[in-house]
């Protein structure tokens, strides 16, 4: 067999390399981290940890960085970049978007906290928009309903009960439930830290910068852009006029492109 026929053989055997984001759809890459329950026990305090956090934030922005992506949340483990339909970085490939965007999260994670860290990857597409910010409203609530349920668990462990019996007191504990829990053990949920309840965004920022140009010689101000961490979402309907305003933003943009 020639060298041409051979490796046009093997190619044939690549079965999902031809897998692309449907033109004109928006992407999000969600990476989770790969059994960080016992990983975070064994090297952060729980129920969360500013460190850790600090990490998950570096390895969103390494992430953003690399997309060019106009928005990320991060909360607990995972982080959520968007893709708007404009992008066209690796043809759009899903095999290439699940390797590269896993492969960076666990690198920037491992930069940063100095601990080697894996994260896995997948691809959620969506048409609108109003996908969009409905995709991104179900992963802050998530983020609130797990922020209660940590914070639960891990009061009733540091109170002394074993790993059984804290999941048994808490097994078909609904919100008001856990938050009375809570406040038996001097806790108001409500005075957590809103990354904790809320996630944490990423998203670019313009600005004025003014500097003296010798060659004119005078001031002149140009706009630049900055990745702004947001520690402190708004939520529900806030939260989804937010991410409106950023994805509709950019429908506009791509529409307006000859």
């Amino acid at each position: 067999m020639r060298g041409d026929e051979l490796q046009a053989a093997q190619r044939e055997r690549e079965w999902f390399h031809s897998l692309r984001v449907p033109p004109g759809a928006w992407a999000v890459v969600r990476v989770d981290g790969r059994g960080f329950s016992r990983f975070t026990e064994a090297h952060f305090a729980k129920p969360f940890d500013e460190a850790m956090h600090r990490h998950m934030v570096a390895a969103a922005t390494s992430l953003v960085t690399e997309f060019d992506a106009p928005y990320a949340c991060t909360h607990s483990d995972e982080i959520s970049v968007l893709l708007p339909p404009s992008f066209a970085a690796f043809g759009r490939g899903l095999e290439k978007l699940v390797s590269i965007s896993a492969g960076t999260a666990s690198a920037a994670f491992t930069a940063s906290a100095g601990l080697a860290a894996v994260f896995d990857s997948r691809v959620w597409i969506g048409t609108t928009p109003r996908d969009v910010v409905d995709y991104f409203a179900w992963r802050q609530a998530d983020a609130a309903r797990s922020a209660l349920g940590a914070w639960c668990y891990w009061t009733l462990r540091q109170a002394g009960r074993s790993a059984r019996e804290a999941t048994a007191a808490l097994a078909g504990a609904g919100t008001a439930a856990q938050n009375e829990l809570l406040h038996g053990h001097g806790v108001n949920f409500d005075d957590v830290p809103l990354w904790q309840r809320r996630g944490t965004g990423l998203y670019w920022r313009d600005y004025e910068k003014t500097a003296w140009n010798p060659h004119a010689g005078a001031e002149l101000t140009a706009t630049r852009r900055e990745l702004h961490v947001d520690a402190e979402l708004p939520m529900k309907d806030d939260y989804r006029r937010l991410v409106e305003r950023i994805a509709g933003g950019l429908r506009e943009s791509s529409q307006g492109r000859p």
